[in-house]
């Protein structure tokens, strides 16, 4: 018996390189387009019609963090929240409703919501004084605690700055309640209980509708530690994920020695897994922090000079040998790289993995990319490094401007996220959206990278307009290029014969719509190997 086929018509269909009128599949495979679709379609065929919609393949998120993503629906909802009194107020009421809950944890808020992003925990404490409260915020580099949080991680006014993390204090010499990067946030986090097992495949799972809901059918988990590797492995047993998923194995520079041993067993857990949709390839580095801490790090001070140039969170050239080490497992590099001090660093290890192992298609990738000195912008095609970056960064709003702009200055902050710059040297730029730091949609993303506005509309005429993509450029670096950053080209990504039938059906093209409305574009349904993943028809 023949494989039941499926034909979509009716609409505009983008392979990703050019349009077709007609798709047609059969288990989960593209078979052809256009006229040979027509041609070689069964007379049983199922029939889509695209009702005047658009089809492309699905988009891929070459660098996210899908289960703290998944776990901010677990806590109190502050995301939304646009001042210090509704978050507290959030909270409050959280607490209010889970009385037997001994830790109150969420995310994510908007650091820009305090001076300087400095929060303090009196605020916190007016809503819960009783139990610990721990809030990430935006940019997950970043804690707000209460007192009682601070008091149960041992953290006194005469505890000292630990290791690449900085505890903020007040005018008398008495802890703040914000914490700053792994080392201070760690001390936290190591004393706080962790989500059982149930609620963190839970996690996975909203994560999955979530990215689904948007036309994203792969995820590059951008900080695995050996416990996600636990729950990924959980859920892909029971066939819980969803979707794809690439996990990126976290190697932390306090204990790289003792992690790098255990890479191997994490992935071949994976391996034994016996999943499809799940891999786990890459190893995640982290260069420096981010400008709104003033941890970024920076060839030049910052204007404020509070820190300096930044932090460098491999001393040295720990992080080229580390890399050599990680590449000679055969697994992919992924480095994040925000300040362009972090971003040479980088090329530098990867240059220097490249001298010492040899050739081979190996696939490094530095994500954000925020700020890239001139004489390293060609570095990324010479060296086959991929640049990953995050357009929905790319505009002057409130982050921009109340936290970014007075640390950088404007001459700096106008060579911030050179998109277009970078793609134009041959760089196979691809794109993420670093959810939940920021929205996980790719039409958002898109939105901003082809406009350089906000959702506003401003400014007028973008800023930095020379940096906005191509419409069609986008698209295929939000598929295509996601794909082969994941070694995926040959499975999906693109709309071509023998490849997975991934595909996103929008209602109106993309290519036809003012960028400003992109975001409002519905998404009638994702598939993935040719089944609806998600669906709002």
């Amino acid at each position: 018996m023949a494989a039941q086929q499926t034909l979509f018509t009716g609409g505009a269909i983008w392979t990703g390189d050019r349009d077709t009128d007609a798709l047609l599949i059969a288990e989960g495979t593209v078979l052809a387009t256009g006229e040979q679709a027509r041609e070689r379609v069964d007379a049983g065929a199922e029939r889509v019609d695209l009702d005047g919609g658009f089809l492309m393949p699905s988009f891929g998120d070459g660098h996210s963090h899908p289960l703290p993503g998944g776990l901010e629906s677990v806590g109190p909802r502050v995301r939304p929240c646009r001042s210090v009194d509704e978050i507290v107020a959030a909270v409050k009421a959280f607490a209010d409703a889970h009385p037997d809950q001994e830790w109150i944890t969420g995310a994510s808020y908007d650091g820009s919501l305090a001076p300087g992003g400095l929060f303090d925990a009196r605020w916190l404490d007016a809503a819960v004084g009783d139990r610990p409260v721990v809030l990430r915020a935006w940019d997950y580099h970043t804690v707000w605690c209460n007192s009682e949080a601070l008091r149960r991680a041992g953290i006194t006014a005469d505890t000292p700055d630990p290791p690449l993390g900085e505890i903020p204090h007040r005018a008398d010499g008495s802890v703040l309640g914000t914490l700053r990067e792994w080392g201070a946030v760690d001390l936290v986090m190591n004393v706080m209980p962790a989500h059982d097992e149930q609620t963190r495949i839970g996690a996975l799972g909203a994560a999955a509708d979530y990215l689904l809901s948007h036309g994203v059918t792969w995820a590059q988990d951008a900080w695995v530690t050996p416990a996600d590797v636990l729950t990924y492995v959980a859920a892909a047993r029971r066939d819980a994920l969803r979707m794809r998923f690439n996990l990126a194995l976290y190697a932390d520079p306090r204990h790289f020695d003792q992690q790098v041993g255990d890479y191997a067993a994490a992935r071949q857990s994976v391996i034994d897994a016996d999943n499809p949709l799940l891999t786990a390839n890459t190893v995640k580095f982290f260069a420096d922090g981010v400008v709104e801490n003033e941890t970024g790090a920076l060839l030049e001070p910052y204007c404020s000079g509070l820190h300096s140039h930044g932090m460098q969170t491999w001393e040295g050239d720990s992080l080229a040998e580390a890399a050599r080490r990680v590449d000679e497992l055969g697994l992919q590099i992924h480095i994040h790289a925000i300040g362009d001090a972090a971003v040479r660093q980088s090329l530098d290890a990867i240059e220097h993995v490249v001298d010492s192992n040899g050739a081979r298609d190996r696939r490094p990738v530095i994500a954000h990319a925020q700020l890239v000195h001139p004489d390293d912008i060609n570095r990324f095609t010479a060296l086959g490094v991929i640049p990953n970056m995050q357009p929905l960064w790319a505009q002057q709003d409130a982050l921009m401007n109340v936290l970014t702009v007075p640390r950088l200055g404007p001459e700096r902050s106008d060579r911030q996220y050179q998109l277009r710059t970078i793609a134009q040297t041959g760089a196979a730029l691809s794109l993420g959206s670093d959810w939940p730091v920021s929205s996980g949609a790719p039409l958002e993303g898109i939105a901003v990278g082809v406009s350089r506005q906000t959702a506003e509309g401003e400014p007028a005429g973008g800023w930095t307009p020379h940096e906005t993509l191509d419409i069609e450029a986008a698209l295929a670096a939000y598929s295509a290029a996601v794909a082969y950053q994941g070694f995926a080209e040959n499975t999906w990504g693109r709309i071509v014969p023998g490849a997975s039938a991934d595909l996103l059906w929008l209602g109106q093209d993309p290519r036809r719509t003012p960028p400003l409305e992109l975001p409002q574009i519905p998404v009638r349904a994702t598939y993935l190997r040719g089944l609806p993943a998600h669906s709002s028809l």
